[in-house]
């Protein structure tokens, strides 16, 4: 399936709070969820205002991941950019319809294309997210290790693990 990156607009606000919404069960089944606040709707208005503030002053880019139809697939974000350093942090999220059609994985390629001027991306999963970590594999990440701090979501006990891409300088 071909797909496409969409730097975040003001004008997906709707779209992407029915994204969210849709997929809230299952996203929390991986991750940490964002609490009920988060699914109301001038709370999401108000955290999107604040993620596009933080784009313009060029800490944060946001990403959405279009389907061939125009639809929300995902979203990819690279957070924490320090562009002297050429440092960032990626985090990425699939709609449940989305997952196992290797989109993912295009996402973070077509995604480490764009940000070419990054040296280092570093990333996190949870222990339980398989498939994410295959998409940081196969994207040349490096497994650096599982943190030490475990906790508890959806009555299972897990870890982050921790993942850093390093340019090959191309």
């Amino acid at each position: 399936m071909e797909i496409s990156l969409s730097l975040l607009q003001e004008d997906d606000a709707e779209v992407l709070f029915e994204f969210e919404k849709v997929n809230r069960i299952f996203f929390e089944k991986m991750v940490p969820g964002r609490g009920d606040d988060y699914y109301q709707w001038e709370i999401f208005w108000e955290r999107h205002r604040e993620l596009l503030e933080e784009q313009e002053r060029g800490v944060c880019r946001f990403y959405l991941i279009i389907d061939p139809d125009g639809n929300i697939a995902g979203r990819i974000n690279l957070v924490d950019i320090d562009e002297a350093a050429g440092t960032a942090e990626v985090g990425f999220r699939l709609g449940e319809n989305y997952g196992g059609k290797g989109i993912g994985s295009k996402a973070l390629s077509l995604l480490l294309s764009t940000e070419s001027d990054l040296k280092q991306i570093q990333a996190k999963t949870t222990t339980v997210n398989k498939s994410s970590q295959r998409v940081l594999e196969k994207n040349g990440f490096i497994h650096m290790g599982i943190s030490d701090d475990e906790f508890e979501m959806n009555g299972e006990k897990m870890r982050f693990v921790r993942y850093l891409w390093i340019s090959d300088g191309r």
